[in-house]
């Protein structure tokens, strides 16, 4: 029963390092995104769950390791493909706005202003500033990116 419980244990301390943390094998390239650190933690935590359950139960020690077995693969491969199909569907990055067009919605200026751009698909508005003065209604291209901000000049 100890092999069970440090098993557990292990995959335990492996699936909570990968939450918090972020996927441990990721940052050691193993697998090249094959292999998830959640899913190995989920397998060995069920392995030695089943395990203890198994030999609790009065079942001989052989039948304990090819139930543990049985149902770690079976939960890993099906937390893998989770973690897998979960991994496909992230956002792509934003396009860059180095270049992108739009039009004062306020007058811009060194002190800041406001700005919406054209074809930019998470914020349309977004706060500016220029070198001089700009009026409201004004077509800009943005020159440069400071966190949200942007730097726009006229076009």
């Amino acid at each position: 029963m100890t092999v069970f419980l440090v098993i557990g244990g292990i995959g335990l301390v492996l699936l909570l390092a990968s939450l918090v943390f972020g996927d441990i094998f990721e940052a050691f390239d193993v697998g090249e995104g094959g292999f998830s650190g959640i899913a190995a933690g989920v397998g060995a935590v069920v392995f030695g769950a089943s395990g203890v359950i198994a030999q609790s139960s009065g079942l001989p020690v052989v039948w304990a390791y090819a139930i543990g077995v049985g149902f770690a693969v079976v939960a890993f491969l099906v937390s893998q493909a989770v973690v897998k199909r979960l991994s496909e569907t992230e956002d792509a990055p934003p396009p860059p706005l180095d270049g992108a067009f739009g039009m004062t919605t306020a007058t811009t200026g060194p002190s800041g202003g406001e700005v919406r751009l054209e074809g930019v698909r998470d914020l349309e508005a977004r706060l500016c500033w220029a070198e001089e003065e700009i009026a409201a209604g004004t077509r800009v291209v943005v020159v440069a990116v400071s966190g949200s901000r942007v730097q726009v000049r006229p076009v």
